[in-house]
């Protein structure tokens, strides 16, 4: 594995961060979540605490920036009706 990473996102709170790092997780992007133990243990976001920043290794870094900036549209989504 690399040994240059990247902070690709900055999270507020681990939600938030679990659900970036899906994202990257989906596209087969390895990251690393980096925060303070306190902000998780006591679930605030003040001054900074709280916040994860995700990295990404520099060889992955746009990649992860495309597959994070790209939205999707009801019509984009491949919905199979339950019924048929």
């Amino acid at each position: 594995m690399e040994n240059r990473w990247r902070v690709v996102y900055t999270a507020s709170g681990m939600t938030n961060a679990r659900i970036v790092a899906g994202r990257l997780e989906t596209e087969e992007i390895p990251f690393r979540l980096k925060y303070e133990a306190a902000g998780e243990i006591y679930a605030i976001v003040i001054n900074g605490l709280g916040e994860v920043e995700i990295l990404v290794p520099e060889s992955f870094f746009e990649a992860a920036q495309k597959a994070l900036s790209t939205t999707f549209d009801e019509k984009d989504l491949n919905w199979q009706n339950s019924s048929e």
